[in-house]
């Protein structure tokens, strides 16, 4: 009687899976970059102990020049508010141009896009160190910086969300005669209102922060404030305005939280 061999199906292949071939590769990449960079956490561990005792340098706030401190804290908000109205108006000009389906031609599309890409690769502070240079120390070269680099953010959230809208609507207004602008201000605009409305909140929230970091390069404010006690070795004086641009900041995320829950 001769013996059947019973042959066993073959395992399936297991599934390519991508993730790990980006998680070895990212894992690779880090490392490099610590050898190449000569990155030593050795060296860190020894510094935990100093820099815990150059911390405690700041804990005690010293508040008596608050009323100064809160008029530089306007200074560096109005900064932070003009510089998003700048925003506000160059990315609304813009978005309809560096939209596909709204702008009159592929040149038109491309040269917006290309300002707009422009614009937000610029830094804040290289801008507010240019500004600084050419219109000199005080808040305007810092809501120029911060009009500039943050317009660039906006127009494109803008104008991927005017791509977005249905062309049904689109059509819908073109086939009443209307003009590109009119098609842009009743059919664009309103359409994107509740999103356009939490990108400009982001922003702003965003400008507040920065406003006060560009202080340090002379764009005015608080952070100019903070600059000079840090030179100063003014400890107690720069913990009081950490606190109180702290304070700020977390009061502004809040309302801004707040406002975007509302919105939608």
């Amino acid at each position: 009687m001769t013996e059947q061999i019973i042959q066993r199906p073959a395992l399936p292949k297991k599934p390519f899976n991508p993730t790990s071939v980006w998680l070895s590769g990212w894992l690779a990449l880090i490392w490099l970059i610590i050898v190449d960079l000569e990155l030593s956490f050795e060296t860190l561990l020894y510094g935990v102990q100093d820099i815990f005792e150059y911390f405690s340098r700041y804990s005690r706030p010293n508040f008596d020049d608050l009323s100064r401190y809160v008029e530089l804290l306007g200074q560096t908000l109005a900064t932070a508010l003009w510089g998003s109205t700048l925003a506000i108006v160059v990315a609304a000009l813009l978005a309809p141009f560096a939209a596909r389906n709204l702008s009159p031609n592929a040149v038109t599309y491309r040269i917006a896009r290309e300002l707009l890409n422009f614009m937000r690769a610029m830094p804040d502070l290289l801008l507010a160190l240019i500004f600084v240079a050419a219109l000199g120390l005080g808040p305007l070269p810092g809501a120029l910086a911060l009009g500039v680099h943050t317009a660039g953010f906006l127009g494109k959230f803008f104008a991927e969300s005017l791509e977005r809208v249905d062309n049904g609507i689109y059509e819908a207004v073109t086939a009443t005669g209307a003009s590109r602008v009119q098609l842009v201000m009743y059919a664009g605009w309103p359409s994107i209102q509740r999103e356009a409305l939490g990108y400009m909140l982001y922003i702003f929230d965003r400008n507040v922060r920065m406003a006060a970091v560009l202080g340090l390069v002379g764009a005015g404010g608080i952070g100019l404030a903070l600059h000079d006690t840090l030179r100063m070795f003014n400890y107690d004086q720069s913990a009081a305005l950490i606190v109180v641009i702290l304070v700020t900041i977390l009061t502004i995320d809040y309302l801004s939280t707040w406002l975007r829950g509302k919105l939608n």
